[in-house]
């Protein structure tokens, strides 16, 4: 799809980059495929419009943590009207609480990630239970990068996305808590800038920006859990990784 088409598209640095929203994967369970669920809803959609196109080499597929957790049995029981028992979900999903501020509570999880509750969350998912972030969101992106190559014959990124608060600013945005294919950050140190004077300091979370650019597509009511970026910068398809690339040593932090 182009420009006009519906789906936003911006100036790539190989041309056109679109956006092309998922439809029809359904409910997730434990155990679901996702590749799968993937190919089958594209290739339904294709049918249905007479248009469109799967996967092709060099997209990037991005996921949201919601459905990836969902499929690894990530869900949990709780009782919603129970501030305790969320604490307590928060707690153990924590490797040290940093701040609280009533309900809300910022913590570190054992993954290294910096954010509000855990990643605790109870939407979008039945009632009287709670989603966890995966064990290793880095290590699901691969698993479904995988399947896709070598059942489906597609070479893709991907990207495992979740909604993040940002520290001084309102509202949140969607990041990558894991990937597989696909840069992390991208280090333009030692490059010239659009005047020619060297960048000193710029990196670029490219998987963050990818994550943000695909919930446009996605939304939060509108029970689409994929998307798919088309025309990105092939040299930012290589080996990655979020826990590698993008979370930022103890060492580093000016704030903690």
């Amino acid at each position: 799809m182009q420009p006009g088409d519906g789906v936003p598209a911006v100036a790539g640095p190989g041309g056109c980059l679109s956006i092309v929203p998922v439809i029809g994967i359904g409910s997730v369970g434990a155990g679901d495929d996702l590749a799968d669920r993937c190919v089958a809803a594209l290739a339904a959609t294709a049918r249905a419009t007479g248009g469109g196109a799967g996967l092709s080499d060099g997209d990037v597929l991005v996921v949201t943590q919601k459905v990836v957790s969902k499929s690894e049995g990530r869900i949990v029981a709780i009782d919603h009207d129970d501030p305790e028992a969320k604490r307590r979900l928060v707690e153990q999903e924590s490797v040290r609480v940093i701040r609280r501020r009533g309900d809300l509570m910022i913590t570190e999880t054992r993954h290294g990630f910096v954010c509000a509750n855990a990643g605790v969350d109870l939407s979008n998912v039945e009632a009287g239970t709670a989603a966890l972030l995966p064990l290793d969101a880095d290590r699901s992106a691969r698993r479904i990068r995988e399947a896709l190559e070598h059942r489906h014959g597609v070479t893709v990124g991907v990207v495992v996305s979740d909604t993040f608060g940002r520290t001084w600013r309102r509202g949140v945005v969607d990041v990558a808590i894991g990937v597989a294919g696909v840069a992390g950050v991208v280090d333009l140190r030692g490059t010239p800038d659009a005047t020619g004077r060297v960048l000193e300091a710029t990196e670029v979370c490219i998987a963050d920006e990818l994550a943000a650019a695909a919930e446009l597509v996605m939304g939060k009511d509108r029970g689409v859990p994929m998307a798919v970026i088309r025309g990105v910068d092939p040299r930012w398809l290589r080996t990655a990784s979020v826990a590698a690339e993008i979370v930022r040593p103890p060492g580093e932090d000016l704030f903690r």
